[in-house]
């Protein structure tokens, strides 16, 4: 199903808070990071693919992407790529630790920041689940 253009405005109007995020001066490597991960969690193929591709034109290493599913066992990500990873799984599994991690969040990211990335991570859910139901497969 052609979801994009048979609800093109109210999509377009998704896409359009994704391009806000990406221009709000947020480091574009973390975004990219929290939508990779989030889509993951999801199991969109699609925008896992889409993720990774956009990671590895941004200079980040393969070996580091494919180390993101097993984070919490890692020592290979710094420490505002842990916590974005972190939040990412938080907030897409609705964790009863939101609030110890957004209070770590707090310490390493602005107000903005974390707003920013909250919202990213919230859209990369709502688009997930439009693929995922709506979209042609993978």
């Amino acid at each position: 199903m052609d979801y994009k253009e048979i609800a093109k405005k109210t999509i377009g109007c998704l896409y359009q808070s994704h391009t806000s995020i990406r221009q709000s001066g947020i480091d574009n490597k973390l975004v990219a990071l929290a939508e990779l991960r989030t889509s993951q969690l999801n199991g969109c193929a699609y925008c896992c693919s889409f993720h990774a591709e956009e990671l590895r034109k941004m200079g980040i290493d393969q070996k580091l992407i494919d180390t993101i599913p097993g984070h919490k066992h890692s020592f290979s990500f710094d420490i505002k790529q842990e916590l974005v990873l972190k939040w990412a799984d938080a907030i897409t599994v609705l964790s009863d630790e939101v609030n110890i991690i957004k209070q770590e969040m707090e310490h390493h990211f602005s107000q903005r920041e974390l707003v920013e990335l909250t919202a990213s991570i919230s859209l990369m859910n709502t688009l997930n689940r439009l693929r995922i139901t709506l979209g042609d497969k993978f």
